[in-house]
Order: C-alpha cells, then sequence, then structure tokens
C-alpha cells in the first residue's frame, strides 16, 4: 500500500494570508523550532486556505507550552498578551491583527451534553476531538515542514466534495451543539451536510435536550451573525432545530423574507443581531416568548426587547388604522425599544402600520413642546403630576398640529389653567 500523498500549503500561503500574518507564522515557527515545540496552524485558516478564501482567523496549536511560545511572539512583535494558565492558552493582539495560541489537548466526555474533561495532548488528539473533518486539519509551522497538511480525517477531500461530515458516529451525543455549528457552517460555505452526518443529526436530535439553555443561546447568537442567517434557521427549521427551543417558531418564507427586509434596509454593513432575534421570536405569543426568556437565558437588555416586542404587537390594530392621529401614534410606540418598533415596521404585515411606524421613527419621536417645566412653573402651574399632565397636553397638540409656535403653546397653558 502506497503512503499518503504529502501536501504542502507553502506555496498557497503567500497568496491567502497578508504579508504581516505569514510573516507572523514564519517567525513562531522558527521560535517552536528553537524552543524544541511543534506549532502548527489549524482550523477554519487550513479550511480557508484549501479553499483559496484569504483568511485573517490565526489559530494556532502547541504540542508542549503555548504560553511559553505566545510570550517570545509577544516579545517580538510587540504584541499585547492576554495568558489563561489555567486553560493553557494565550491571546496576542498586535496593530489591527489577533492570534490564539493554545496547548495541544484531548478530551473526553463522561456524560452526554457535558463539558468535555481536558488533558494535554498531541496534534492528532487535538484534531480528533474537533467537530467536522473541514475543521479538524493541521498546517505544520516548523521549519524544515513548513507547509506539510496534516489531515488524518478526510478533510480536504470533504471540501472537494463540498460536503460537512462529522469525525465519528457518537459525536452529536458528546455534544449536541454540533449540530447547530453543521447547519451553520453548512450554509455559510454552501455545502451540504453529508448523508450519514445527516443520519446522525435525525438519530440524535433530542440530544439537544441535554445542552443547557446558556449554551443553546450562544449558538443561535453566532447564527445571527452570520451574513445571511435566515439560510441557516430555514434549515434548522426544516431539521426540527427550532421546534426545540419553541414549537411556535418557524424559519419558513416569512422570516426569509423579513430578514432580507432587514437586510436591505440597513445602509452599511448588516443589521444588529438583536434586529433579527426580535424578527424571530415576533410571531411568538407572550406567553410562549417568557418561556423563551426563561430557556435561553437572555441578558436583561434582550428580555426587554421581546417583551417590547411582545407588547406592541399587542396594539398593532391601533397602528393599522388609516388616519390614526399622530399623538396616538406616538403614545403607542413611545417608551418601547427602537429596535423592537423596527421589527414591527419590517414584519406587521400592515403597510399602514409600516407607515405610521416610520412615521414615529423619523418624525412624532423627536417633537416636544418649547415650554419647559421651569417654564410653566413660572407661568403659575403648581408643582407635582399637573406639570406632566400640561406638557403632555403640549406635546400632543404639537403631533397632532394643532399648535404650532409657542404663542399658540402659551394661549393653550393658559386654557388648561382656567
Amino acid at each position: 500500500m502506497n503512503p499518503p500523498e504529502t501536501v504542502n500549503l507553502a506555496g498557497e500561503l503567500p497568496r491567502q494570508l497578508p504579508h504581516d500574518l505569514l510573516y507572523f507564522i514564519r517567525k513562531a515557527g522558527e521560535v517552536a523550532r528553537q524552543q524544541q515545540q511543534r506549532l502548527y496552524l489549524v482550523g477554519g485558516a487550513v479550511r480557508d486556505l484549501l479553499m483559496e478564501r484569504c483568511t485573517l482567523d490565526i489559530d494556532l496549536i502547541v504540542e508542549g507550552d503555548a504560553v511559553k511560545m505566545a510570550r517570545e511572539m509577544a516579545a517580538i512583535n510587540q504584541a499585547s498578551l492576554t495568558v489563561h494558565t489555567r486553560f493553557g492558552t494565550a491571546k496576542l493582539r498586535w496593530r489591527n491583527r489577533s492570534a490564539d495560541v493554545a496547548t495541544a489537548r484531548a478530551e473526553t466526555y463522561t456524560r452526554p451534553g457535558a463539558l468535555p474533561a481536558v488533558r494535554p495532548g498531541t496534534i492528532a488528539e487535538d484534531l480528533a476531538r474537533r467537530d467536522f473533518t473541514v475543521n479538524a486539519m493541521a498546517v505544520e509551522l516548523n521549519p524544515p515542514h513548513f507547509g506539510e497538511l496534516i489531515d488524518p480525517h478526510g478533510g480536504r477531500a470533504d471540501i472537494q466534495k463540498s460536503v460537512i461530515r462529522v469525525l465519528h458516529e457518537k459525536s452529536f451525543i458528546d455534544d449536541a451543539t454540533r449540530i447547530w455549528r453543521a447547519v451553520r457552517y453548512e450554509q455559510r460555505l454552501d455545502f451540504k451536510i453529508g448523508a450519514s452526518t445527516l443520519a446522525l443529526i435525525k438519530r440524535d436530535i433530542d440530544m439537544l435536550d441535554t445542552i443547557t439553555g446558556d449554551r443553546i443561546r450562544h449558538e443561535l447568537e453566532l447564527v445571527l451573525d452570520e451574513e445571511t442567517p435566515q439560510k441557516a434557521l430555514k434549515r434548522a427549521g426544516a431539521l426540527g432545530l427550532l421546534a426545540k427551543i419553541s414549537p411556535l417558531l418557524k424559519g419558513d418564507d416569512w422570516l426569509t423574507e423579513s430578514f432580507a427586509a432587514a437586510a436591505e434596509k440597513c445602509l452599511s454593513g448588516k443589521p444588529h443581531p438583536d434586529l433579527y432575534l426580535a424578527l424571530l421570536f415576533y410571531r411568538l405569543t407572550p406567553e410562549e416568548t417568557e418561556k423563551v426568556i426563561a430557556y435561553l437565558h437572555f441578558p436583561k437588555i434582550v428580555t426587554q426587547l421581546l417583551r417590547d416586542t411582545a407588547a406592541i404587537k399587542s396594539r398593532m390594530n391601533e397602528l393599522s388604522k388609516p388616519g390614526t392621529a399622530p399623538s396616538l401614534v406616538y403614545e403607542t410606540l413611545h417608551g418601547y425599544s427602537l429596535t423592537a418598533i423596527e421589527a414591527h415596521a419590517l414584519g406587521s404585515g400592515s403597510e399602514t402600520a409600516a407607515e405610521h411606524i416610520q412615521l414615529y421613527l423619523n418624525v412624532l419621536r423627536h417633537v416636544n413642546p418649547t415650554f419647559t417645566g421651569d417654564d410653566l412653573l413660572k407661568l403659575g402651574v403648581p408643582h407635582g403630576p399637573k406639570i406632566k399632565q400640561v406638557l403632555e397636553k403640549l406635546r400632543e397638540a404639537r403631533l397632532d398640529g394643532k399648535i404650532n409656535t409657542k404663542k399658540e403653546e402659551l394661549a393653550l397653558v393658559k386654557s388648561l389653567l382656567l
């Protein structure tokens, strides 16, 4: 039997890596040799190199002491260094670049869904613990083997076939969050989940019940941060992943169209993930919204966003009526999260409601009376709730066009004091 072909990517590195990052990994390889350690580029960077995509993600694995390696590289690059000695990891930051350095490790799972027990290991053991074959490759950086590809699980062949495949049949039992990651990588890379891996997802989908809500939330946040999250959510809906969060969640055409509309309205970059989140949960009932909040342990600001979204929806009939007074539009929407309000402009399905919401966002929320509380006190308005009531009446009249000048405000104040 012929030995496996040795693939060397040294010639690809200058084409796919910026010059300064190429210099960094070459220098790192020399330092590793001097320290009598073995150093490897791993993960997404290797996958992207094989796909001929520029990469800025530098993840390095050291067979030995990663912190020692990182300290010397930080000194050479005048980089800031964050060290986690307990985990054998470090992060370097210099100019607009960064690199993660970790000690090679092996993992074992004591039970499904548990975080793994970790010990120092070899590069082979480190690659064996990874999620998919396309992410389980390494490139050696030590001279004279600089650029040699290490691919024990057939990741390069799977890239050529555009396939997402797990490394072993217990992969989703060990860590069911990999089901979400399979969907995310499939859609991001425009690959297909392999037939055997798809069968394992269907077999093991209930293993998602072994994962904490915090970890599921993290996977969902990663999906929403993708360039086109609606693609992954549609696939997640079809596979039953969304139903594991709530039986009312759907990855359907409405969601796809709403996300696309959100992206189209965003003039720079992409929409904030919180807007996508509000749209994802838009159709839940208030009761189901509370269940999801409790399950996924959202932070306070996101919890308020989802509650605001549900609260506004209960008042959408008022916004959907033609000719609704601007003051009523203001009263209906004032005090709620702007992101929740924007979600309703995209998801309500009512052109009239969307027009009222845009009027509020662009004009009404900025309308204030000229008179202040101090002005009203000088005019004889008594201290206490009366001040607030008069200011609200002034704003309401301004919103509805009944008064337009300070003189007209003064006349209204005097009439209210009679």
